[in-house]
């Protein structure tokens, strides 16, 4: 069971979401506030499992919340301006709900959180397995509701999705709630390498490379302007 918090400064979007929160299985809520500074108060002595929170409120805003925040608490944002979405990707939100919100989409958000924080309460979503030679031959992740083996032999690169990740496998492709960057930390780095925000190779599975596109299983990946110099660096190229 998550227990929940909505911030918001509209009573009608507070009795919405708390309707909501009601209707759906696994959500219960704790409070509601239309104060963020009282609901940040309170969420530090009370620790909820997920903030439901307004972006547009005149003391404090939404985006001023997670700064204060600092990561502390899972959040789904919900606003009636779409125009905030790339702000909400600044900090890890799990769902972002334009208004008027239905009960269908706020359904999937709360299924997203569950999934999420069901990940990172129960088992890592990435588990490395290391034999006797400290050199890893898999790894587990999570997806769905399924933990798979993958085989880092088989990777042939992860591809970044918003919320997911895609493991791409000849043949197949897996995706995950993980962060890239924990896949990436999770990866022997003699082998792997972040060639741009959304992609991460596996430098094996190379055919060749043409004007800034590294192409892997006839698909063409970018690499990006940040990662250019550590990717060359890497395979030796000029």
């Amino acid at each position: 069971m998550l227990n929940c918090l909505v911030i918001d400064d509209e009573p009608l979007a507070i009795r919405l979401l708390s309707d909501y929160i009601d209707k759906t299985d696994g959500l219960q809520l704790l409070q509601a506030f239309s104060n963020p500074i009282e609901a940040l108060q309170y969420a530090e002595g009370n620790r909820p499992d997920l903030i439901f929170l307004d972006i547009q409120m005149p003391e404090l805003t939404g985006i001023q919340f997670m700064k204060i925040a600092n990561g502390k608490y899972p959040i789904i944002l919900t606003t009636a301006y779409d125009h905030y979405a790339l702000d909400s990707y600044e900090f890890d939100v799990i769902d972002y709900l334009l208004k008027p919100i239905s009960l269908d989409r706020f359904m999937i958000a709360a299924k997203k959180a569950k999934e999420r924080l069901h990940t990172s309460t129960t088992l890592p979503a990435t588990t490395i397995a290391t034999p006797a030679s400290d050199s890893p031959t898999y790894i587990f992740v999570k997806s769905d509701y399924k933990t798979l083996k993958v085989n880092l032999a088989d990777i042939l690169y992860l591809e970044g999705l918003g919320d997911y990740v895609c493991i791409h496998l000849p043949g197949k492709k897996i995706l995950t709630l993980e962060k890239m960057k924990n896949l990436a930390a999770s990866l022997p780095h003699n082998n792997f390498i972040r060639v741009h925000k959304s992609y991460l190779v596996a430098i094996d599975k190379i055919e060749f490379i043409e004007r800034n596109r590294i192409v892997i299983n006839e698909q063409r990946l970018p690499i990006g302007a940040t990662y250019k110099d550590a990717f060359w660096d890497k395979i030796g190229g000029a």
